[in-house]
């Protein structure tokens, strides 16, 4: 459901990728976005559905997860207001071939495919930012993949949390163990013991569907250098949408 227009605020859209364009460029795009909210566990397009629409966060994280025939679930990489869910498009693709499920809730801009897909035929400078968006989401995927065989589950989940957080307006995340356990790929009681040992530590408090983040720079020490690299990589190919 399209937001109340009575509920816009005036510095819509937010999010930074579109941002970066020029303002002539983006007041021609304009017409073609609408902005929904983002409800939290919402799937906004599931795997091997038709890809009718390209999402830009402005706030909230959208995560893209890999289904397998089972119903297994684990995540592949995240979008937040740095980015959108065009990865697929750019390249023509109609079916996505993961699933695009809403992590942290917040509100997004709704292109329509048709749309996006004459903006990348006619608009150079938005082609050449959303190639510059998939090189970094590509090696965003590819840092994952290896951190999730290098390192310790506490390493992984500290480095989660930090970007999450990278994407979000304050140090609460609206999250639950269930969904870390599931989009980091192991059992819940893995989960627990690390959050346990993160709290321990000082650097997080975890309540009832939150956990909240107190101590940054702890939590950066604790988590392997794949979250710095990730930032790096980020504001390598999109320097403009990476600020926090």
């Amino acid at each position: 459901m399209p937001i109340d227009p009575r509920n816009i605020p005036p510095d819509w859209p937010r999010n930074r990728l579109l941002l970066a364009l020029p303002a002539r460029i983006r007041s021609q795009i304009l017409s073609s976005l609408e902005p929904v909210p983002s409800v939290r566990e919402h799937v906004l397009i599931d795997a091997d559905s038709s890809l009718d629409h390209v999402y830009f966060p402005d706030s909230g994280v959208i995560s893209v997860v890999a289904v397998y025939p089972d119903g297994g679930i684990i995540e592949l990489a995240t979008i937040g207001r740095e980015g959108s869910t065009g990865f697929q498009a750019v390249f023509g693709a109609k079916v996505s071939s993961v699933r695009l499920l809403v992590q942290l809730p917040g509100t997004a801009a709704k292109m329509p495919r048709p749309a996006f897909m004459r903006a990348m035929e006619t608009v150079p400078v938005f082609r050449t930012l959303m190639f510059a968006h998939v090189h970094a989401f590509l090696e965003q995927v590819m840092i994952s993949g290896g951190c999730n065989g290098a390192h310790s589950l506490k390493q992984r989940l500290a480095r989660w949390l930090l970007m999450m957080r990278d994407r979000n307006d304050d140090d609460t995340l609206a999250i639950t163990q269930d969904l870390l356990a599931e989009m980091l790929g192991v059992q819940r009681p893995s989960i627990t013991n690390s959050i346990r040992a993160l709290e321990q530590a000082g650097h997080i408090a975890c309540g009832r569907r939150k956990v909240t983040i107190l101590d940054r720079d702890g939590l950066i020490r604790d988590s392997c250098e794949c979250y710095l690299l990730t930032r790096a990589r980020i504001a390598q190919h999109l320097p403009k949408t990476y600020t926090n």
